[in-house]
């Protein structure tokens, strides 16, 4: 198992959420996060006393099996993918345990 972590514009994010729901990907998790994305345009910064410079991004997360991490990272990158700068980034990282929390 695999968990993806994609950093993406907000523009970007409800297409991608989408495209990965209608490929049959559930249980996403999404956070507003600050980040330092290029921005879009200059209303998109903000500036923070913390972390300098950031814009509001969105930070994806999901499971999968090892299997199918190519066709999500696919989908992330083709739907995220605004222009020809670089529109976010994509992470993968091991799982080595998966447990319920209740349930029988």
């Amino acid at each position: 198992m695999k968990k993806i972590t994609a950093l993406i514009h907000h523009v970007r994010s409800a297409d991608v959420i989408q495209a990965l729901q209608d490929s049959g990907y559930g249980n996403i998790s999404i956070f507003d996060v600050k980040g330092t994305l290029k921005a879009l345009r200059e209303s998109e910064l903000a500036y923070s006393s913390e972390a300098g410079v950031t814009i509001s991004e969105v930070q994806l997360s999901l499971i999968c099996e090892d299997e199918q991490v190519d066709e999500v990272i696919s989908i992330i990158r083709k739907i995220g993918k605004i222009g020809t700068e670089i529109s976010g980034w994509v992470y993968v990282s091991p799982i080595d345990t998966i447990l319920p929390i209740g349930g029988i």
